[in-house]
C-alpha cells in the first residue's frame, strides 16, 4: 500500500468514476485501475461496487475513505508547509457569488483565506444564482457560491452551511401580537409583499417552501419586485410591507429590534448554500487552497457531494 494508490482510491471514491478521476489525476484509466486492485488484493476486501453508471463505495470501502481521506488531508497539509517556500506563479481567483454568501459568509472567508495565504489575489462578482451557476458551467468562474442547485452539466455542488428563511415584518404592535409559535402563516397572504427579483436563490426558496404550505405566488399581494436586499429590508423597516428573506441577512437587524423575524414551518428547513465548481476543468493551485478553506472552515464530509 502506498500513498499513490490510497489517492486514487480517494479520487474515485469521490467522483464516482475511474475515468474522472483518471483526468482528475493525470493519470491513464487502466493504471488507476491498477492502483485500486492492488489495494484490494493487498487489504483482501471488495472496495466498489461497480455498474454501468456509476461506482459506489462498499461498507468495507467507506470504512477505508475515512482513514484514506485523512491521510490524503495530512499529505496536502505537509506539501503545504514545506512545499509553498518553492517560488511559485500564483493565478488570480475568479468567483461568482449569489448576494446572500457573497455578502454574509465570504468576508469571514476571505479573512481567513488572506491570513492562511497572503498575497493571493481575488475576484469576486456578486450575481444571483443562475448566473453564478452558468459562469461556474463556461469556466469564466473559477468557484461560485450558490444556495440553488441547477441542472448544469460538469458542476459538482458541496453544500457547507444551512440557511434558513424568515418572513420579517416591522417591529409594530400589530405584527407583535401575531403568535410566531402556532405554525399558522396564512396571514401573509393579506399582506403587501416586497420579494427579491425573479431568478434569485432566495425567492426560488421562498416560493419553494410556501408551496409546501399550498401557498402559491399568486396568492400573494407582491407589492414590488426588488433586487437589492437592503433596500428591501430598509422598507419592511418603513412599514412598507413584510418580505422573506434570509436569516443571515437580516439577523442584525432582529437584534437590533428594528425587524420581527417569523419561521416558516417548512418540512425541510432551510437550504444548503453551496459553493460549486467545475469538475472537468483542472483547478489552480491557489483556487484548490480556497476552496480547502471553505471545506476546512465548514467542516466539510468530503462525500457531501452533489453531482450533476
Amino acid at each position: 500500500m502506498n500513498l499513490k494508490q490510497l489517492e486514487a482510491f480517494v479520487e474515485v471514491a469521490e467522483s464516482g468514476s475511474f475515468s474522472k478521476a483518471a483526468k482528475r489525476l493525470f493519470l491513464t484509466q487502466p493504471t488507476v485501475s491498477a492502483h485500486i486492485l492492488a489495494l484490494e488484493k493487498e487489504l483482501d476486501i471488495r472496495l466498489f461496487v461497480r455498474n454501468t453508471k456509476e461506482v459506489c463505495l462498499t461498507e468495507e470501502g467507506q470504512r477505508l475513505y475515512f482513514y484514506a481521506r485523512q491521510m490524503a488531508d495530512l499529505q496536502y497539509k505537509i506539501e503545504e508547509e514545506f512545499g509553498h517556500r518553492k517560488t511559485e506563479e500564483k493565478q488570480c481567483i475568479a468567483i461568482a457569488a449569489s448576494t446572500v454568501p457573497a455578502q454574509y459568509l465570504l468576508p469571514e472567508l476571505l479573512a481567513k483565506f488572506n491570513e492562511k495565504y497572503p498575497g493571493e489575489q481575488l475576484q469576486i462578482r456578486e450575481m444571483d444564482s443562475a448566473q453564478v451557476v452558468e459562469q461556474v458551467s463556461e469556466h469564466k468562474a473559477d468557484i461560485g457560491f450558490t444556495g440553488t442547485v441547477l441542472e448544469k452539466k460538469h458542476c459538482r455542488y458541496i453544500p457547507f452551511y444551512r440557511d434558513e428563511m424568515v418572513i420579517i415584518a416591522p417591529n409594530s404592535g400589530r405584527y407583535q401580537a401575531i403568535d410566531r409559535t402556532s405554525g399558522d402563516i396564512s396571514w401573509i397572504c393579506q399582506e403587501a409583499m416586497l420579494m427579491r427579483e425573479e431568478g434569485s436563490g432566495t425567492r426560488k426558496e421562498a416560493e419553494r417552501q410556501l408551496a409546501e404550505l399550498r401557498i402559491l405566488p399568486q396568492q400573494l399581494n407582491i407589492m414590488a419586485s426588488i433586487g437589492n436586499q437592503e433596500t428591501i429590508k430598509k422598507s419592511v423597516i418603513q412599514g412598507l410591507g413584510i418580505s422573506i428573506l434570509s436569516n443571515l441577512a437580516v439577523r442584525e437587524e432582529v437584534e437590533d429590534g428594528k425587524l420581527l423575524a417569523f419561521p416558516i414551518p417548512s418540512e425541510r428547513s432551510g437550504r444548503d448554500i453551496n459553493v460549486v465548481y467545475n469538475k472537468n476543468y483542472q483547478l489552480s493551485k491557489s483556487a484548490k487552497r480556497f476552496l480547502r478553506t471553505v471545506k476546512e472552515a465548514y467542516k466539510v464530509k468530503e462525500l457531501s457531494l452533489i453531482h450533476i
